[in-house]
C-alpha cells in the first residue's frame, strides 16, 4: 500500500462537529496542514469522512523526501534528520515520533492559487491520486 498524503484545504468556520473532530484527531488542525500516512482501514474511513475538506492522494518517494527535508519539524532539536532514511523507515511502518519528527507538516498556501470550493479535477478537494505530488510541490 502506498503512502497517502492528506492536506487540509478548508478552514474552521461552519464545519460539522463530526468532521471537525475527525480532522482534529488526524492532526489536521489548521488550514494547509498536511499528514502522510500508510492508511489502515480506520484511517481510510476517516479520509472518506473528511474528503470534502481535504485534498489527498498517493505521494511519491522523492516528493516525500523533499517534504520532510523542507517542512519536517524535529521533536528533539539537537539531532539532525536524514530524509532518505526517514522515508525508508516510514515505509517499514515506523511512527514519526520514533524518528524524532512531528507527525504533521505545515505548508504554505499553494503558488498560483487553487479553487478551494470545487472538487478535483476542477478544484482541489477530494482524491487526486497521482496529481497530489504537483500540489505538494507548489506548497513547499
Amino acid at each position: 500500500m502506498a503512502m497517502i498524503c492528506v492536506i487540509r484545504i478548508r478552514g474552521q468556520v461552519g464545519l460539522n462537529k463530526d468532521v471537525k473532530e475527525t480532522l482534529y484527531r488526524s492532526r489536521l488542525r489548521k488550514k494547509y496542514s498536511c499528514i502522510v500516512i500508510n492508511p489502515t482501514k480506520e484511517q481510510s474511513g476517516m479520509i472518506k469522512k473528511m474528503r470534502n475538506f481535504v485534498a489527498f492522494g498517493e505521494i511519491k518517494k522523492d516528493v516525500l523526501e523533499k517534504l520532510i527535508e523542507k517542512r519536517g519539524q524535529l521533536i528533539n532539536k539537537e539531532k539532525k534528520i536524514d530524509a532518505k532514511k526517514v522515508v525508508e523507515e516510514l515505509e517499514k511502518g515506523k511512527k514519526y515520533e520514533e524518528l524524532n519528527l512531528k507527525p504533521f507538516f505545515r505548508l504554505h498556501p499553494p503558488r498560483k492559487g487553487i479553487k478551494s470550493k470545487l472538487h478535483f479535477p476542477k478544484g482541489v478537494l477530494g482524491d487526486h491520486k497521482e496529481k497530489i505530488n504537483e500540489l505538494v510541490k507548489r506548497m513547499l
